[in-house]
């Protein structure tokens, strides 16, 4: 029984078992399709012209999404959290006692970055040992018989002059092209440059996937229609833009077609199908016991920090501290004006999800 004192204050006016049930298949089948559409579109879109991944299209359009997945991490995901781990059905000791929230959210954006570091030296030491034996073999069978080590001690990211570039101290699931001109005017190609390609593909499909936690939450426990409505649209727009980023990811990373399938559809099944688990068990589930809130704002503490580091690292940092992004002052105020739009578009869905 849930307890009064602690319990929901869903509006009983509005409860209606039936149509509930029904609009939570209406949420599944629209989550399902936005997520697809979402990861989709990049993936398919990289061999046209007007989508694919090296175009200021498609870079405007990922800033968006980054706006609105740190939104989704800052203002959805804090807050509720501190919601949970701050409900009156919980003890005051010790949980009243000490922020929470902010230090699980802390803790999980270290642990990414340890996750990033870590990833990424096993990635460039693999990849520079496979290039060592290759030039071993080719220049062990030219008549030089001399290899050249100069340019295979460098790590990722190392520029000429020994410094780092910011995008090359963590690893994020694009392809990048590291330019390092002789001259001062890279923007304008003065200068001899060597162009090196590095694909990385280290996908954080857990930030992709917890972020939605609590609105799912909402949708497979409440029984109101109000409530309901309202979440279908945000956890829709929440799965495309979020699909979208990752799927952009993904493509950039030029993975082999089955691994690109395989990923995708995890994204695109993995929370229709935890509604309809949540569905199928919100009879018996009390989502006010102690257990599941300290569940809960722990969860959803973790994945609003992950997805902060995702969205300002892996995302934000990656492309608008870019050369490119430099060089093209058109595209900056595009860019940071769609980064503006998204993150405040999806700020404002707090108002009614």
């Amino acid at each position: 029984m849930r307890d009064s004192a602690c319990g929901g204050t869903e509006a009983e006016l509005c409860r209606d078992d039936s149509a509930a049930f029904v609009l939570k298949f209406v949420a599944i089948a629209s989550i399902l399709l936005a997520g697809m559409a979402g990861i989709a579109i990049p993936l398919i879109g990289k061999h046209r012209r007007f989508l694919r991944t090296d175009g200021n299209l498609f870079v405007t359009a990922k800033a968006f999404a980054a706006g609105v997945i740190l939104a989704t991490g800052f203002v959805h995901m804090l807050s509720d959290a501190t919601e949970s781990l701050n409900s009156p059905c919980l003890p005051e000791f010790p949980w009243s006692k000490f922020p929470f929230t902010g230090f699980f959210a802390m803790m999980a954006a270290l642990f990414t970055l340890l996750l990033d570091f870590v990833g990424t030296q096993y990635y460039e030491r693999k990849q520079g040992l496979n290039r060592a034996t290759e030039e071993q073999v080719r220049v062990g069978s030219s008549e030089q018989g001399i290899v050249d080590w100069s340019s295979g001690n460098k790590v990722f990211g190392e520029e000429e002059s020994g410094g780092m570039h910011i995008v090359g101290m963590h690893a994020h699931a694009a392809h990048h092209r590291h330019n390092h001109p002789q001259g001062h005017d890279a923007c304008h190609g003065i200068g001899t440059v060597k162009e090196h390609g590095h694909a990385h593909g280290h996908a954080h499909g857990i930030a992709f996937t917890d972020e939605e936690e609590t609105d799912v939450r909402h949708v497979v426990v409440s029984q109101s229609p109000c409530t309901i409505r309202p979440l279908i649209a945000a956890l829709s727009f929440h799965q495309f833009f979020e699909g979208f980023a990752l799927g952009g990811c993904i493509s950039q990373a030029q993975f082999k077609a089955s691994s690109a399938t395989i990923m995708a559809c995890f994204f695109a099944l993995t929370t229709p199908v935890g509604v309809g688990i949540g569905t199928g068990i919100a009879s018996v589930y009390n989502p006010y016991s102690p257990g599941a809130l300290i569940a809960e704002g722990i969860l959803d503490s973790l994945s609003a920090g992950i997805l902060v580091y995702m969205a300002l690292v892996d995302l934000i940092a990656a492309d608008f501290l870019s050369k490119r992004m430099s060089c093209n002052f058109r595209l900056q105020i595009v860019s940071y004006c769609m980064l503006f739009l998204g993150a405040g578009l999806m700020s404002s869905l707090a108002i009614w999800a």
